[in-house]
Parts: structure tokens; C-alpha cells; sequence
């Protein structure tokens, strides 16, 4: 699992076509979804964390920070999966100390899944540390209006091709 910490200069021109700054910005975008889609190839084959495993640890961290320890059968449902597919994961994610359990106070034949430190989303992807450290490049002001434009572009995602 290699990953470069190298800093990318924020000054220089970006690597796709056209001179409109919206136009650069729109292919920007295009570039990074199609990267993501070759990592999740890559990682199929064991180089990481696959999707499903980040989907997890994100909705596990999420429901502990909220005070309501998520259940095997609760996050089954959140990623659309079945009991066995998610059992796997689990046990990947217990294997990789990225969460532990605890029994369910009011039911004994469940467990409660929960992150294993507050920054297991995070260890849980080795690629997190670098894009984290790109990140911290960026003034407050342009990492709050490109964390907002990020997120309007994953609901745009989201919400294409559901029924």
C-alpha cells in the first residue's frame, strides 16, 4: 500500500484541457471520479480498503459520534448488503484493529460495532494522510468553498441513475 506524501504546488496550471476556469475545474472533477473508479479496481485485488470497508468505517465513526453505536445488522442495511457480505467485513475491519465490539446492552444476541480510536476513519484508508496533507496547502476560506463544492458534486452523484 505505497502512497506519496509529495505536496502538488496549488500555483500551477492544472493537467486538463481548455482556458475557462469552469471548464478546467468540470474536466478537474471528471479526472479525480475516474481515478477513484481505477483505485476501487485496484483495491479489489487486496492494494487497500475497498469501497464497501470506507463506507463502513464512515457510517460506524458517524453513528459513535452521535452516541448510537451502530449494529451488523444496521450497517447491512445502511451499505445495501447482505448479513454475509457484511460479516466479512467486519471481520476484516476487527482484523485491521479499525473497530471493536461490545454486546448490546438490550439484547444479548447482538453487538454493537465501533470504531477502534477516533481516528480509524481515517487510519482505515492510507491514502487519507496524503489527501489530508494537501488539504492543509489550502487557506480556511478556499478549503471551506472547495469542501462545498465537493460535496454538491458527490449529491449530484448520489442522485444520478437512482430510481
Amino acid at each position: 500500500m505505497a502512497t506519496s506524501t509529495t505536496h502538488v504546488s496549488l500555483d500551477v496550471e492544472p493537467d486538463v484541457p481548455g482556458d475557462d476556469p469552469v471548464t478546467q475545474l468540470t474536466w478537474a472533477v471528471e479526472e479525480l471520479r475516474l481515478a477513484e473508479s481505477r483505485l476501487s479496481r485496484r483495491r479489489q485485488t487486496s492494494c487497500g480498503p475497498g469501497h464497501s470497508e470506507r463506507e463502513a468505517m464512515r457510517f460506524i465513526a458517524e453513528r459513535a459520534d452521535a452516541g448510537r453505536p451502530v449494529t451488523p445488522t444496521e450497517l447491512a442495511t445502511h451499505l445495501g448488503l447482505t448479513t454475509p457480505s457484511v460479516s466479512a467485513i467486519v471481520r476484516r475491519l476487527l482484523d485491521g484493529g479499525l473497530i471493536s465490539t461490545r454486546q448490546h446492552a438490550d439484547d444479548r444476541r447482538s453487538k454493537l460495532l465501533e470504531p477502534a480510536s477516533r481516528n480509524a476513519p481515517d487510519t482505515a484508508d492510507a491514502l487519507a494522510p496524503s489527501i489530508r496533507a494537501a488539504a492543509a496547502d489550502l487557506d480556511p476560506a478556499e478549503a471551506q468553498r472547495l469542501a462545498a463544492f465537493l460535496a454538491h458534486v458527490r449529491d449530484l452523484v448520489d442522485a444520478d441513475c437512482r430510481d
